[in-house]
């Protein structure tokens, strides 16, 4: 059985406290575990501290948390701790962002993202062990860190977030799952193999990487008013942040809209860049409209062997009524 997840939108809401309040909302509700990604609003860990404090049994993680922004002894350092604050409940999802995120705003080259994600997933798992670090990499050489305390048990899983082939080959190689987003049915299935590929070389199977899906979702009374949320954020992230959603778009068969929403974006014509999104397309990369066919369009998506969840995602300028709104309508 497919599990269902909700991801809460860190950078459009108004305090910590209401994302702590949409945590506790969908545990009631029965999700199973809240997504923080960590962009440019709250960090990831105070939130998920308190949301850790104020919940007894969803799981946490982050989804993601960028392998640039902090060392590889540092987060593993931090998923030993929410691991313990969490009482077990915690999930680690790691993943490169993209240069506009690591060189603007954090200064920082992007380099090799494939290779610094590789390393960062070795290092972490080596700190969560609780044995002394010992590692000679392309980025990072190590020798003599050891946690102080006692190291979490069980050890929290190690996910990384992949759009590409060979990303997503890497998850399957050396990760405990893999986070995707932005791709359609047909698209996740390819990647799929390329994560069983993965797996293989790893000298493991494809069901021990545990598939979480992050889905765009809007289920509103007023059906328009969703899909039209839903078909902005879907042009922001092709249009407006960098060119890997455009070029993930792209590798999906979808090669001259990606490219006409690109462009309309980087001309400031937003209108047009939606307008680029058809129907059609909007149904394959997202969830949106009337509840009771939102419900319908979920079961589609759980229906696709090899998804071990969906993340309930919300488009970024839904406020806080219809983010509640459809956190409820698609309760599992």
């Amino acid at each position: 059985m497919t599990d269902r997840d909700v991801f809460l939108p860190v950078a459009a809401q108004p305090s910590v406290d209401a994302l702590v309040e949409q945590a506790q909302v969908a545990e009631g509700l029965g999700y199973d575990r809240a997504w923080l990604p960590e962009t440019w609003g709250r960090d990831a860990v105070t939130v998920l501290t308190s949301i850790a404090h104020a919940t007894d049994e969803i799981g946490i993680g982050t989804s993601i948390m960028p392998v640039y922004s902090r060392s590889p002894a540092l987060i593993g350092q931090t998923a030993a701790t929410l691991q313990e604050v969490s009482e077990g409940r915690f999930r680690l999802g790691l993943g490169p962002s993209g240069p506009i995120v690591i060189e603007n705003w954090h200064g920082v080259t992007f380099g090799n993202p494939l290779k610094r994600t590789r390393e960062t997933v070795d290092i972490v798992k080596q700190v969560l062990s609780g044995e002394e670090v010992s590692y000679d990499g392309e980025y990072f050489e190590l020798e003599g860190f050891r946690l102080r305390c006692d190291p979490p048990e069980p050890a929290p899983k190690v996910d990384t977030a992949a759009m590409g082939p060979k990303a997503v080959e890497l998850a399957g190689r050396f990760a405990d799952g893999w986070h995707a987003l932005l791709l359609t049915p047909d698209g996740l299935r390819d990647r799929l193999e390329d994560l069983e590929r993965g797996a293989e070389m790893g000298g493991k199977s494809i069901d021990d990487v545990r598939v979480t899906l992050s889905l765009n979702c809007c289920a509103l009374e007023d059906g328009e008013a969703a899909r039209r949320l839903a078909r902005g954020h879907t042009a922001f992230y092709v249009g407006g942040m960098g060119t890997y959603y455009r070029d993930n778009l792209a590798r999906q068969g979808h090669e001259a809209v990606a490219h006409e929403i690109f462009d309309a974006w980087q001309a400031g014509d937003h209108e047009e860049a939606m307008a680029a999104i058809d129907d059609d397309l909007l149904d394959k990369l997202a969830v949106a409209g009337p509840p009771e066919e939102c419900r319908a369009q979920l079961e589609e998506w759980e229906a696709i062997d090899g998804v071990d969840s969906l993340s309930i995602s919300f488009p970024r300028e839904a406020n806080l009524e219809q983010i509640r709104e459809t956190i409820e309508a698609l309760a599992p």
